[in-house]
């Protein structure tokens, strides 16, 4: 295992795919660091010299935002608009969809599991039906 700014990464994998497990660093900003840099996509890590990784890491700290930094800065992006009372920072706060999705028929990973309203299970149903039938057996006096 090669470590990387603080990110452990596999060595049977390609460089291209094991940059991309650092936070902040996608497909596209993983191919245009080899490619600026000059390594080839196709290398494995445990391939590549020290010398290489050291330029790897020098370029990203240089160039990118990632890890503690990066989720520092968004939480800090999210807390301003919570302050501020944006519209935003309020579907933050509530925990609903912030980019206009729609949320009557969706949303359900930002909203959380069904809260059925008004439907009983079968065996709620058949304890007031119990209940029901008591009820109207019971001479009067």
């Amino acid at each position: 295992m090669v470590r990387l700014l603080g990110v452990n990464l596999p060595d049977d994998r390609k460089v291209a795919y094991a940059l991309t497990l650092l936070y902040g660093i996608g497909q596209k900003s993983s191919s245009t660091i080899l490619a600026n840099i000059g390594i080839d996509r196709q290398k494995q890590v445990n391939q590549l010299s020290e010398d290489e990784l050291k330029k790897i890491s020098s370029y990203i700290e240089k160039n990118f935002k990632i890890e503690g930094d990066l989720r520092e800065d968004i939480t800090d992006h999210i807390k301003r608009l919570r302050e501020i009372g944006t519209y935003r920072g309020l579907r933050h706060v509530r925990g609903l969809p912030v980019r206009g999705q729609r949320t009557r028929s969706n949303a359900r990973t930002k909203r959380g599991k069904r809260k059925t309203v008004g439907a009983l299970k079968k065996e709620a149903w058949a304890k007031l039906g119990q209940q029901q039938q008591r009820e109207q057996v019971k001479p009067r006096s």
